[in-house]
């Protein structure tokens, strides 16, 4: 088997620093709620029903890197759901932010306290939590080995730990402050994503609002069919690939080349990569095989990786494949890399062996699993426990929440098209009042890209949530390696697309309005076989 560390950019979100004023920063200090107990205090257990909690340590951490003095608080939710909780001791303005997990988890990753534009950053408590298991390697977000044969892990990681930590930092939040947080918010990306639509659907009076960033909701299908799919469409008869990270840029090349022009600019990314029609036959080779051309079994490669996975009938298995403009990920997800190896191998091999079926039944593994109908329902009765994919969202919109949705256009790992058919079954494609998507050029997983590399829209979810008034736009940027800023661009909620004003720059967000979707509109809903899952309820806490 097969293991690969964790990469940084992957399932993880940044936030921006933004300057405050000097008079923001005077009101956040007045606002702040200081402490009605001391930090050494909170070391005890709290009895909480379904969700007792231990804390096993509890220090002051002085103020410095950014962050403001906090008390940093670790314990876990029995049987085994680590967390860390950071408390502001001078500058808590009663929100609380909880942050979703990457992969299959398994390490407790460091919450960071944001700084987006909101009276002071350090005006949140934070919390993040390693699911309920501590991954066999360590460091290592792949491996499933945790849950071959423990059920309680596997119910903590599929849905329970999400719920029982936001409940367990509440009473924390209570004993520290003597009061709840005000408003609520969970942040996450990639499975952090799943999590925070599975929260809405499932515990809908957990938390405020949701910034749900690439959400791998269709989990059983997304993790036992479709990587399965990324990783046998390259691979040889021997188990090399096909298609090497050296053809990348040449494809990728092509691609815009084919398409850059159709959203009125060359400006290097697609704006909807929907309506590229390009065929990678273009590039085959007519001579030599060399970096700037692709062999008729590159060319069959390509092909399969935009297209969905289907079976031998043609009924789609998963709503996506890849989208023209993603290629330059290809490496390190499909193709394996010395860096990374190659996650999609990963992910897949390590859910058909040790999650993706019932503790004790006939398993599978990535050069077995057969395309078949028959083999997608097998995946069924333990997939339905991770996904998120209920369209009854009425008792989280009716108590207030909002859930902002978001996915870059050149995701490598989660195909866009999911979110899409989401959405367009949740809201018929209208932004609401409660639920709004934007889609992101040339971003890939969670961030990184040719063009655009960052989305934060945590700022515009916390002013929706306590202001009342729904985000029409949320800025992306565009960093280089050494951290600065290349292009700023908005992105407006979806259907709604971005224009350029035709004076400006086209690396200024300020040079482009919002403009309706190309007529006629898309088809965002996709028919497949998972599509009857939208009605089977998943399993609840307590």
């Amino acid at each position: 088997m097969r293991t690969f560390r964790i990469v940084t950019a992957i399932a993880t979100l940044t936030l921006a620093t933004t300057t405050f004023t000097p008079a923001s920063a005077t009101a956040a200090a007045e606002a702040a709620i200081r402490p009605v107990t001391t930090c050494a205090d909170l070391v005890r257990g709290f009895a909480l029903p379904g969700a007792a909690t231990h804390v096993t340590s509890a220090a002051v951490v002085a103020a410095g890197g950014g962050d403001p003095e906090y008390c940093g608080v670790r314990g876990y939710v029995e049987p085994a759901v680590r967390f860390e909780l950071r408390l502001p001791t001078k500058t808590y303005a009663g929100r609380y932010l909880q942050y979703g997990c990457g992969g299959f988890c398994g390490l407790v990753v460091p919450p960071a306290f944001p700084g987006c534009g909101l009276p002071h950053g350090g005006g949140f408590a934070v919390a993040a939590t390693d699911d309920g298991h501590v991954g066999t390697t360590p460091g290592v977000i792949d491996d499933g080995r945790w849950g071959a044969a423990d059920q309680a892990a596997r119910n903590d990681f599929e849905f329970r730990a999400p719920h029982v930590v936001s409940r367990a930092a509440k009473a924390i939040i209570q004993a520290f402050y003597g009061a709840p947080p005000r408003k609520s918010y969970f942040s996450g990306c990639s499975d952090g994503g799943r999590e925070g639509l599975l929260l809405a659907q499932r515990y809908p009076a957990d938390f405020d609002g949701i910034d749900a960033g690439a959400p791998a909701h269709y989990w059983g299908p997304l993790l036992g069919v479709y990587q399965t799919w990324l990783a046998r469409v390259n691979s040889a008869a021997d188990g090399s690939p096909i298609l090497t990270a050296a053809k990348l840029p040449a494809l990728h090349n092509a691609v815009l080349a084919a398409c850059d022009r159709l959203d009125g600019l060359a400006d290097g990314q697609l704006d909807d990569p929907r309506a590229c029609r390009f065929d990678p036959a273009t590039l085959i080779c007519t001579g030599a095989d060399t970096p700037s051309c692709l062999t008729p079994a590159q060319v069959g490669v390509v092909r399969k990786l935009y297209a969905p996975p289907t079976d031998a009938r043609g009924t789609l298995l998963y709503p996506g494949g890849q989208e023209p403009g993603s290629e330059p990920a290809w490496a390190g997800w499909i193709i394996a890399t010395p860096e990374t190896g190659g996650f999609a191998f990963a992910r897949a091999d390590n859910y058909l062996r040790y999650l993706g079926y019932p503790i004790g039944a006939p398993a599978s593994t990535v050069d077995t699993f057969a395309f078949t109908q028959r083999e997608f329902d097998r995946l069924t009765p333990v997939g339905v426990r991770y996904n998120a994919m209920s369209l009854d969202l009425s008792a989280f919109q009716r108590r207030g929440g909002k859930l902002l949705l978001w996915h870059g256009w050149a995701d490598e790992a989660i195909p866009p098209a999911g979110t899409l058919d989401y959405y367009q079954r949740l809201t018929h494609g209208r932004p609401q009042n409660w639920a709004r998507l934007f889609m992101v050029p040339s971003l890939h997983h969670c961030g990184g890209g040719t063009t655009l590399t960052e989305f934060d829209p945590l700022r515009e979810l916390v002013t929706w949530v306590e202001r009342g008034t729904p985000p029409t736009v949320v800025t992306a940027t565009g960093r280089a390696a050494d951290g600065t800023v290349t292009r700023t661009r908005p992105v407006f909620a979806y259907p709604q697309r971005a224009v350029h004003d035709g004076t400006g720059s086209i690396d200024d967000a300020a040079s482009f309005r919002p403009a309706p979707p190309t007529s006629p509109p898309a088809r965002d809903v996709v028919h497949w076989a998972g599509e009857k899952l939208h009605a089977v309820p998943g399993p609840v806490a307590p």
